[in-house]
């Protein structure tokens, strides 16, 4: 198999897992990293045998050979970003957020179409056992009839974290925490009950000093007739307590919980026991002082990879990606109304 070639921007806490996790996979190979602070470039470069690095990202994709673009930027570049990619002929791979707006997703999918360019958005937890373990369940009718789902995301994010990058807590940089913590929750809501078709929303700034929320209560209604609740807080004392989702079918319920849904805590589906012997090897991101949602950005890469070579498809599209930020502006606008 051909190796399949990355460029990395981005050398934050999320871009080094990228580069990571890449450096690891066999089938893969980096051909350049970037970021416009020299020294955090240098600094992944030095560490991955003197890789190619940049602090420009335009003259990046002018001098490099490269099949796929990874976009680990903070949030409000993505979209430009992105499409900039497309355009000079790569295939992107942009991390969640998908983008900050609608309007600036279907500009990103508008480009990927128009050049025929690949466009993909990272959703690891998709890949999550117990998250699987669920869809499966679903999709194949077992739980019957979907009444409510509940959505629990009770985390600690210290001061610190908001101080030593300073686009984080900014309202145009980062959006707010739905896009940052609670992004991927709200993605898997969606696999499972469909979009979120009406929502009712209260948040706070509560026990920080930035301008998004960072507690919040929203109740939802989904395209498949349920109902659901989500509670999100980065108030949490000292470290992350929980995040969870509870399923609560005509025919079964299902609590995946954990502090990173990483554990089945609860599984009566009539006829469709747990399999046994089921090895739980989720584990969260590390991030130094705090710790975020699962670390399966290598399934993420490996799904790519096999896409690319007509192996199967479990990426997750520009279309697709584009749902979770269509139901964010929907819990915002709701709290903005409200």
């Amino acid at each position: 198999m051909k190796k399949t070639r990355f460029a990395i921007v981005g050398c934050g806490s999320i871009g080094r897992r990228h580069i990571a996790v890449i450096d690891a996979e066999p089938n893969a190979e980096i051909v350049a990293i970037c970021d416009i602070k020299e020294e955090a470039a240098r600094e992944q470069s030095d560490l991955y045998d003197n890789l190619p690095f940049y602090t420009d990202f335009t003259e990046m994709l002018a001098n490099i050979e490269a099949d796929v673009i990874n976009i680990a930027t903070p949030h409000a570049l993505h979209a430009d970003m992105s499409i900039e990619a497309l355009r000079a002929g790569f295939d992107v791979l942009v991390e969640k957020p998908m983008a900050l707006t609608t309007e600036d997703c279907k500009r990103m999918n508008a480009v990927s179409k128009e050049t025929g360019q690949q466009l993909w958005v990272v959703k690891q937890n998709r890949h999550n056992v117990p998250v699987r373990l669920a869809k499966d369940a679903i999709d194949k009718g077992m739980l019957g009839k979907i009444f409510m789902i509940k959505c629990d995301i009770l985390w600690n994010r210290y001061q610190g974290y908001y101080d030593d990058s300073p686009w984080r807590g900014v309202k145009e940089e980062e959006g707010g925490a739905l896009f940052t913590q609670a992004s991927h929750f709200i993605d898997l809501l969606i696999w499972w009950c469909g979009d979120v078709v009406k929502a009712q929303c209260h948040a706070e700034t509560q026990n920080h000093n930035i301008e998004t929320e960072d507690s919040g209560v929203a109740i939802l209604n989904f395209a498949n007739g349920a109902i659901g609740s989500l509670v999100w807080t980065t108030c949490v004392y000292n470290k992350n307590y929980e995040g969870s989702v509870t399923i609560v079918g005509e025919r079964g319920t299902i609590k995946i919980g954990g502090k990173y849904l990483n554990k089945i805590e609860f599984w009566d589906v009539e006829g469709y026991p747990l399999p046994e012997g089921i090895e739980f090897s989720d584990k969260p991101n590390a991030y130094g002082k705090y710790q975020g949602t699962s670390s399966n950005h290598d399934k993420v890469v490996k799904a790519l990879i096999a896409y690319l070579n007509r192996e199967g498809n479990e990426t997750v599209d520009g279309f697709e990606g584009m749902k979770s930020i269509d139901a964010i502006e929907h819990i915002y606008n709701a709290m903005a109304n409200g």
